[in-house]
């Protein structure tokens, strides 16, 4: 096997609602290869075996009528029992690092690809911070995310049941290379993001 040069591998952190998944839509304009978290648990919810783990574990209480797991129900399930969400991450996090580990080997082979950038949202908690070369912290104010996370259809005190199960956000942003701030217009984040990845090519 020739020697394949590795791709940086970029770790996008931040508050709920902050605007993780916009700065690593950005990432991705700019030539980098997006591994979403909450997209490969989407997934994982259709296999009929997780299904059959999840039924087991929290009753037939979180599927929709139509049999399908309904997310904001399991949601309100889990973040009201750090036992239940502990049993939930238990069945869905190994598969979700395994689907990961695997997009991340099919993009280190293409030569298009400028670098891989991971949008998990418990990247500290796993202990993938450990795998990337540079972290990105997204400071957002509280307001805002309030507001967001509103829109997203979850209120104020469900941001804190879920923050409260995450490393603070002090920790994050000490662990992080760079911070891009998300408070204003999209043009200047689109720049902040843009100066970061020529840093990290130019660099390494």
């Amino acid at each position: 096997m020739g020697n394949i040069e590795r791709k940086p591998v970029i770790g996008i952190m931040g508050g709920i609602a902050s605007g993780k998944s916009t700065v690593a839509a950005e990432f991705a304009k700019l030539g980098c290869k997006v591994i979403d978290a909450d997209k490969i648990v989407h997934s994982l919810l259709e296999r009929k075996s997780v299904r059959e783990e999840i039924s087991a574990s929290f009753g037939r209480a979180v599927f929709d009528a139509a049999g399908k797991i309904d997310h904001k129900k399991l949601a309100r399930t889990v973040f009201a029992d750090a036992d239940k969400l502990s049993r939930l991450n238990g069945i869905i996090h190994p598969l979700v690092l395994e689907r990961a580990e695997q997009l991340m080997e099919q993009y280190s082979h293409q030569d298009q690809i400028k670098a891989i950038v991971l949008d998990m949202p418990l990247l500290v908690e796993v202990g993938w911070v450990e795998r990337c070369d540079k972290l990105v912290f997204v400071a957002c104010r509280e307001d805002l995310r309030a507001n967001r996370a509103e829109k997203m259809g979850f209120d104020k005190n469900q941001l804190k049941i879920r923050e409260n199960f995450q490393i603070s956000l002090d920790n994050k942003v000490d662990l992080a290379d760079n911070t891009v701030e998300n408070n204003s217009d999209l043009s200047a984040l689109v720049r902040q993001i843009a100066d970061i990845l020529s840093d990290i090519m130019d660099n390494g």
